[in-house]
């Protein structure tokens, strides 16, 4: 029996032996690894409670990932910008959302490449589009220690041109807000987040702007149309004026500007969700393994894409955990304990 409006069962099967297929490890508990990482994605679990599950202990899941993590991640990539050049089949010209986000973890600090200065935090970067309602992942990028927002966003742009595309507008948000930058997307189309105690303008605005960055020479400087916007904020029942500001090089009314502006922009931050709603934990801070996990979820993420017209995301995960027999007794537990939830509060509601 097939669920009306789901995916067919064969779509579903298919997916999951895509999964397994594409993580690709090479030895003899392969498998096993492969499950684990599939399993915990799924569950939005660690790493190290779903190993047992599969006969494997999550220093050999560690061992895996750390030996085999690099070629592993290229290829889950390569799947990645697959799945979103299918779904762009014809399209010549895009708008793209380029912005980062932030994993953060609790406790010993780690030196080096992946994390943030303090050691406590991966930075994860992204380039996505919006197609027919989907927000599809183009291009990534892990932030690495002494790496400038431009190399970012240079990296980022390379990988959309390598995949055929013509780039029609680039929406940033404030964080990346530098001269260098500027100059850099100053080739496209842009409209980039401005803050507004950098340019000290807390009216209505519509004008140029030079900048006047203490680092840059005079020549260096760049010159674009900036405007300013306000809002009311009610702060304690009192109205508050704010001011929020964007940069463009675009010849269209000031409003159609930031209506565009959100329209490109707005959706990279539901996908960021959408993928750590698959990501795993893990207690290993080694580079490859936190990028391969990230890289994993963002798979799922654009699978999910493909049936997000007919399924929600957690019955896309429910009709997945299917396939891994292992992890049935953790659905059934599941499902006890919401029924015991919903007739709780059916009880507490029928006392009053």
């Amino acid at each position: 029996m097939i669920t009306p409006c789901l995916p067919h069962q064969n779509n579903i099967q298919q997916i999951g032996y895509k999964l397994l297929s594409m993580l690709d490890f090479q030895g003899k508990k392969a498998e096993n690894v492969e499950k684990t990482l599939v399993s915990a994605c799924l569950w939005n679990d660690s790493i190290e409670n779903k190993s047992s599950a599969y006969n494997v202990s999550p220093q050999t899941v560690r061992n895996y990932a750390e030996e085999q993590g690099v070629e592993v991640v290229e290829k889950l990539l390569e799947q990645v910008r697959k799945i979103s050049l299918e779904t762009l089949k014809g399209e010549k010209e895009i708008d793209i959302s380029i912005d980062w986000t932030t994993k953060t973890w609790y406790g010993k600090p780690v030196e080096g490449l992946g994390s943030s200065e303090k050691g406590n935090s991966w930075n994860y970067a992204t380039a996505t589009t919006k197609h027919d309602g989907k927000v599809l992942l183009l291009a990534f990028v892990t932030q690495v220690n002494g790496m400038t927002k431009d190399d970012i966003v240079k990296i980022l742009v390379e990988q959309v041109v390598a995949m055929g595309f013509k780039i029609r507008l680039i929406a940033l948000d404030a964080g990346f807000y530098t001269v260098n930058v500027l100059n850099f997307i100053s080739q496209f189309n842009y409209i980039i987040g401005v803050p507004v105690g950098d340019v000290k303008v807390y009216e209505e605005f519509d004008g140029e702007y030079m900048t006047n960055s203490k680092r840059h020479k005079k020549d260096e400087q760049v010159k674009f149309r900036l405007l300013v916007y306000s809002r009311e904020k009610m702060k304690r029942k009192k109205e508050k004026v704010v001011y929020f500001a964007r940069a463009t090089n675009l010849d269209l009314p000031k409003k159609e500007v930031l209506k565009l502006y959100n329209k490109v922009r707005s959706p990279i931050e539901t996908s960021y969700r959408n993928i750590k709603a698959f990501l795993p934990f893990t207690s290993s801070t080694k580079f490859v393994f936190r990028m391969l996990i990230f890289v994993l979820a963002m798979v799922f993420y654009s699978l999910y894409t493909v049936f997000k017209s007919v399924v929600g995301r957690e019955e896309f995960r429910s009709l997945l955990v299917l396939l891994f027999p292992e992890d049935l007794l953790n659905l059934e537990n599941s499902l006890v304990n919401l029924l015991k939830t919903l007739i709780n509060t059916i009880d507490l509601f029928l006392r009053r």
